[in-house]
């Protein structure tokens, strides 16, 4: 069950840098709706390409197993854990940050949080000792590691549950590395932790990649 979709932007500092956006000094969330949570095993992809470009951001998900209260640790509350990609409106985002706006029209349309299956969650440190990558079109675009996220799991946490509550499958999108990039029909994405392939997906709908001029 999916509850509420909790998001962190910019979670890692390269990523705020590539975008051109500060960095910031406390957890910066957002969230989605539950219904933009599907499968990412072979799933095929309808995205509103006609609004713009679709940028994809590969990111660590938690589920939270119970009910939040002061002072529990990540491993007391996350049992299993996925990898998804929080797909945004690039466009929309822009228009919408101009003008002060929230950024739900960019972040929160069907699809646009789909996860792998899930994986049992090995402890916020243990987390740490792989990567998690993702491909498109068989190369590496993203390449991350929870290590390198400016606000860790446990801040995270303990950010939400305090603002806004934190209970029984809550999920929590935690940031995205640097590499985001737009996504054309016709693309393939992997996203796999380690040497394990734990999902994937093709774009089935918007324009096709513009050819390079030889």
């Amino acid at each position: 069950m999916v509850s509420n979709v909790y998001c962190v932007g910019r979670n890692y500092r390269l990523h705020a840098e590539e975008l051109g956006n500060a960095v910031p000094t406390e957890p910066m969330i957002f969230m989605k709706p539950s219904h933009a949570v599907v499968p990412l095993i072979g799933a095929q992809l309808d995205l509103p390409q006609e609004r713009g470009e679709v940028h994809y951001e590969t990111e660590l998900v938690l589920r939270i197993a119970r009910d939040y209260k002061p002072g529990m640790t990540v491993d007391e509350l996350v049992d299993v854990m996925a990898f998804g990609i929080d797909f945004t409106l690039r466009d929309v985002q822009s228009r919408l940050k101009a003008a002060g706006h929230p950024w739900t029209a960019a972040k929160a349309f069907r699809s646009s949080a789909p996860i792998t299956p899930y994986i049992a969650f090995p402890g916020a440190e243990e987390v740490a000792e792989q990567d998690f990558v993702l491909r498109k079109n068989g190369e590496i675009v993203q390449c991350g590691n929870t290590a390198n996220m400016i606000f860790p799991l446990q801040q995270i946490i303990d950010f939400i549950a305090e603002r806004y509550g934190l209970g029984e499958g809550d999920h929590i999108f935690t940031g995205t590395p640097e590499g985001v990039g737009p996504v054309f029909k016709g693309d393939q994405l992997e996203i796999s932790y380690g040497s394990t392939v734990l999902g994937s997906c093709e774009i089935v709908s918007g324009p096709a990649p513009l050819e390079q001029p030889i």
